[in-house]
């Protein structure tokens, strides 16, 4: 038998698992790990800036391609808490990633030691598994049902607490034998399908809601599939997004409170069945459960038995993994379509799509300073289909999932359930590392973007390129605009006079010279004429330096972007004005019929 450090036996195992990357900050307590990383070779690490943004680039990466699993690593104490919110914006998603922590010696865990915190404990409420190994030689074994619970049932995190001492610690360990433990997923079985497909033919206005899901089991084909033949028309939620092209004939639009189409909405509330696979019925996107729920018969197919009646008792609920019901669905689908017995939704489908052409937000405005909508128009003129967006929470988030187009799966990377402001600079990053050819543009507010600016750094450094679009008007938009409830704007504002930018006015904090002084390239815009040039110079610049390029859009200071008041996803109200000439809406999918 081979004898090595248990450190090393960890790092053989994750290359045995497919780990290929890894993101972190060395520190004492897990230079062990590190040594072993080095000495191992095979496994790439991107130096972060703090270890927060190190997990967030490690969820990025994991969302990029099916079947990867991003790692991250800190040292003891403060660097395992900085990744809390990493494990928590991961377990609410459903990613799974790997997060290493260095820890105190065994002996003066509980001693107070320095850096010395139980983070097994304070990690468990957003893990799959959290665990402090204490004997060397479980550590192969602990790692090996890290990645079983990771990618078994519903994905998700894990954190493994290693002492210092374990890490150093030799164990019998041959790395050449090592098999990874066979997956875990629940798997529909015909007569459950056959049962909720009979419950979609006898309905007349049926509808597919296509969550996270589907993405995460990479079963988005199936779901076209399926769709296409029995003519149903699909709502992806905002984490199932880019499942099925926005412009497919079947393509009902977003439904929600905030991130939503208005002919998305419209077409659910006329709907009559919901087959919801692989969501977890949002707050943000049911709104009111009366309302969401009121004359329609529900199936819920999640991955996760306990998911099933969480938020609501549907009609129906089958424990599966999305790509073993659809293809169900599919196989069952075709043997009724060959005997003749799929009934015609062409009318239905048709009519969504007639909504869609009648019920469009205005983007076209010349305003300076610069609309918002305007952005996210340009935006659309200028990156294709092949452009991978990242966004997190905020007025421009919610805008540009009501604005811009997505046309293939993991297409929209947004950090859904939890939200964490300044997610998106270290979850693009991550992106990019994955899919180095990619167009990958992030999608920030300005508080957002300042929130971990910092690791705009770590893509000059280590060459990842990307464009990163910031929407500043100085304000906590989204927050000043739910504070209209209570007829307050207090503590939102962000404006200042800069003493050393005085052309910002009162815009304050000078992105461009912060993102330049951090190795990148950086452009104002104050002109919405001027901002489809910025966007593909931008591109261009990206590509010729492989450093972040910053696109600032100067904003007028307050824009109500369109969300409901109520809480109901039938009286969202429109802020500001809506299409009603073609030329208010050029890039919309549809041309608008007035």
């Amino acid at each position: 038998m081979a004898r090595m450090t248990a450190a090393r036996a960890a790092v053989e195992i994750l290359k045995r698992e497919g780990v290929s990357d890894a993101f972190g900050v060395p520190g004492a307590a897990i230079n062990p790990f590190y040594a072993a990383l080095k000495a191992s070779g095979g496994i790439h690490h991107t130096l972060a800036r703090h270890v927060e943004g190190a997990s967030h680039m490690a969820e990025g990466y994991t969302r990029t391609r099916a079947g990867n699993i991003g790692v991250c690593v800190g040292t003891s104490g403060p660097a395992g808490t900085d990744m809390i919110t990493g494990l928590y914006s991961a377990s609410g998603d459903s990613v799974p990633i790997l997060c290493i922590t260095g820890q105190a010696p065994t002996a003066v865990i509980h001693k107070e030691d320095f850096q010395a915190v139980d983070i097994a404990s304070i990690a468990k409420p957003v893990t799959k598994m959290a665990v402090t190994v204490l004997e060397a030689a479980q550590v192969p074994g602990v790692f090996q049902q890290a990645f079983h619970l990771m990618r078994s049932g519903r994905p998700g995190p894990v954190l493994i607490d290693l002492p210092i001492d374990v890490q150093l610690t030799e164990i019998e360990f041959d790395p050449e034998t090592y098999q990874p433990l066979p997956v875990y997923k629940p798997a529909a079985s015909r007569a459950q399908i056959e049962k909720a497909l009979a419950m979609l033919n006898a309905s007349e206005r049926p509808l597919i809601v296509a969550g996270g899901g589907v993405i995460n089991a990479d079963a988005a084909e199936l779901l076209v599939e399926f769709a296409e033949l029995t003519g149903t028309p699909v709502i992806p939620t905002l984490m199932g997004w880019g499942v099925l092209p926005d412009d497919h004939e079947l393509n009902a639009g977003m439904v929600g409170l905030q991130t939503s189409h208005r002919y998305g909405n419209a077409t659910f509330l006329e709907s009559d069945f919901v087959l919801g696979i692989g969501n977890r019925w949002a707050n943000r996107h049911t709104g009111r459960l009366d309302v969401y729920t009121a004359g329609r018969t529900f199936v819920h197919v999640d991955v996760e038995p306990t998911q099933i009646g969480r938020i609501f008792a549907p009609d129906y609920g089958i424990a599966s993994d999305a790509k073993a019901a659809l293809e169900l669905f599919v196989e069952v689908a075709r043997e009724l379509r060959a005997a003749g017995r799929l009934p015609d939704r062409s009318a239905w489908a048709a009519s969504a799509q007639e909504r869609r052409a009648t019920l469009q937000r205005r983007t076209h405005f010349d305003d300076i300073p610069i609309k918002p909508q305007r952005v996210y128009e340009e935006m659309n003129k200028v990156f294709g289909p092949e452009t991978r967006y990242v966004s997190t929470i905020g007025l421009s988030q919610i805008a540009g999932a009501q604005m811009l187009h997505v046309f293939r799966p993991r297409h929209w990377i947004n950090c859904g359930q939890a939200g964490p402001l300044g997610w998106t600079v270290p979850a693009a990053l991550g992106i990019a590392k994955a899919d180095p050819e990619a167009q990958v543009v992030a999608l920030s507010g300005d508080y957002d973007f300042q929130f971990m600016i910092e690791e705009l750094a770590v893509g000059a450094q280590h060459r990842i390129p990307y464009v990163h679009v910031l929407v500043n008007n100085s304000y906590l938009g989204l927050i000043r605009q739910a504070q209209r409830a209570f007829d307050i704007d207090f503590q939102v504002n962000l404006e200042f006079e800069n003493i050393n930018s005085p052309e910002l006015g009162v815009y304050g904090v000078d992105h461009v010279k912060v993102a330049e002084g951090l190795g990148c390239k950086a452009i104002r815009v104050t002109d919405p004429a001027e901002l489809g040039a910025a966007l593909e110079r931008a591109r261009k610049l990206a590509q010729e330096y492989r450093v972040p390029v910053v696109v600032e859009a100067v904003l007028e200071r307050v824009t109500n972007i369109s969300m409901s008041t109520t809480n109901d996803i039938g009286n969202v109200v429109e802020f500001e004005e809506i299409a009603t000439e073609p030329a208010h809406a050029p890039t919309s999918i549809r041309t608008l019929k007035v």
